[in-house]
């Protein structure tokens, strides 16, 4: 084998692991089973995902931002989604998907994008990360334990064999796992999980027939596109929050790369990624985002060239257009699924813990997180007996959590800077 030959071959594979590690494929079907969506709307789903995620990120390693980096779905989201589908609200999540890509857009475009960022201190965005992963905690363990109590086979032996099975493998390959196994953690238990419930009857893969080997995703699956204040609100928050991600995802690659990575070149990344967003939720998927895990390939392998990352993006598009792939993904049978995130959930939670670990120690941030915290899990609760827009205003720990922190960063922070700055002055 000539030089150009083997080094086509290691991009290859580098290409094909950067598409295994990056798990796009997890966050479509985790929200499909939780939201309860019908085979064809899981199917949609995930092909949308794939073929977005391939088109945004060749598009940005190519022409934008210009980095070895993989964009796929924000599990930012996936909380989100889930409360839409199960309230019959995924018409209106599409919508404020559009509109929080749009304004992203244009603050990008004009860069006010940087100013808005300033706002969002570690403060906000690790306790609304936080609160995602504890809000995500409650849909996975109902996947895990196969429903809730009264469903049929809720903690059956059946359901609590494919669970467990794949959180241990999970657990134990990302703990003591090394080289391939680590790093497909997530990919050996779905496939050990799947062949399990075909054993245990669980699963019927004949439905796979009725699927075409080619197809496009649908416009507009949910329907009309509509629009909902309070889901908007949750949206354009976690939008922002998904932005933040981003951006430290972009320095953590400049780093890597030991390349300064110019403004123009990081607003270029956030256009390309509202415009994938809107395109997206067109199809009924939902926002992209730069993927950290990605960046601990560069790390482990050394391979920072654009040219695995460009293989990856050709793969998600290709997979994209096969509904068999998206069929059989969307198969997978729940306790499968809630034993494969019950761990990635756990991760989300420790994302943001870390990033609070590293907040200031002071009196201002302690209040900022804790009474968010506090009031995004207590409110709710009290939620049941109001309606219309308060009663979903209250019902949405993210939102409360998202909007408590924000405002008590500008009361106990902000402000007091501003006039301090103020007398300063006159001084």
């Amino acid at each position: 084998m000539n030089k150009n030959n083997k080094q086509l071959l290691n991009h290859s594979l580098a290409g094909i692991q950067h598409v295994f590690v990056a798990n796009v494929w997890l966050d479509p079907i985790y929200v499909a089973a939780a939201a309860g969506l019908s085979l064809n709307l899981s199917t949609n789903l995930v092909n949308t995902i794939f073929i977005v995620s391939g088109l945004v990120t060749l598009t940005q390693v190519t022409k934008l931002v210009k980095l070895p980096i993989i964009q796929g779905p924000s599990a930012a989201f996936d909380a989100l989604m889930i409360n839409a589908g199960k309230v019959g609200q995924l018409a209106s999540a599409s919508g404020s998907i559009l509109i929080s890509a749009l304004i992203v857009l244009l603050l990008s475009v004009t860069g006010l994008i940087n100013h808005l960022i300033k706002l969002l201190t570690p403060a906000i965005t690790g306790t609304i990360i936080f609160l995602v992963g504890i809000s995500l905690a409650g849909f996975t363990l109902s996947e895990f334990l196969g429903g809730y109590p009264g469903d049929q086979g809720f903690s059956s032996p059946q359901n609590l064999m494919l669970s467990f099975t794949t959180t241990i493998i999970v657990i134990l390959l990302s703990i003591f796992g090394k080289g391939v196994g680590k790093r497909f953690a997530f990919l050996i238990a779905l496939v050990v999980g799947d062949a399990l419930a075909v054993l245990l009857g669980v699963t019927d893969y004949s439905v796979l027939a009725d699927k075409a080997w080619f197809g496009v995703p649908h416009l507009l699956p949910y329907g009309a596109l509509k629009f909902n204040g309070v889901i908007f609100l949750t949206f354009l928050i976690a939008y922002l929050v998904a932005v933040v991600e981003s951006l430290g995802v972009y320095q953590a690659v400049e780093a890597t790369l030991k390349e300064k990575i110019s403004p123009k070149r990081i607003q270029n990344g956030l256009i390309g990624e509202s415009v994938g967003s809107m395109i997206s939720s067109a199809f009924g998927g939902f926002p992209t985002t730069a993927f950290a895990q990605n960046v601990g390939i560069l790390n482990l392998t050394g391979n920072s060239s654009r040219i695995p990352i460009m293989i990856a993006a050709g793969l998600f598009i290709f997979m994209g257009f096969i509904p068999k792939m998206g069929a059989f993904l969307a198969l997978t049978p729940d306790p499968v699924i809630g034993g494969i995130f019950l761990p990635a959930a756990a991760t989300l939670i420790m994302t943001g813990f870390n990033i609070l670990k590293k907040v200031p120690e002071n009196s201002a941030n302690t209040m900022i997180i804790g009474l968010s915290i506090i009031l995004a899990i207590a409110l709710p609760n009290y939620a049941t007996g109001w309606s219309g827009l308060t009663g979903e205003l209250l019902s949405n720990s993210i939102l409360i959590g998202a909007l408590s922190a924000i405002v008590l960063q500008v009361t106990l922070v902000n402000l007091p800077r501003i006039m301090k700055d103020i007398r300063g002055h006159h001084d």
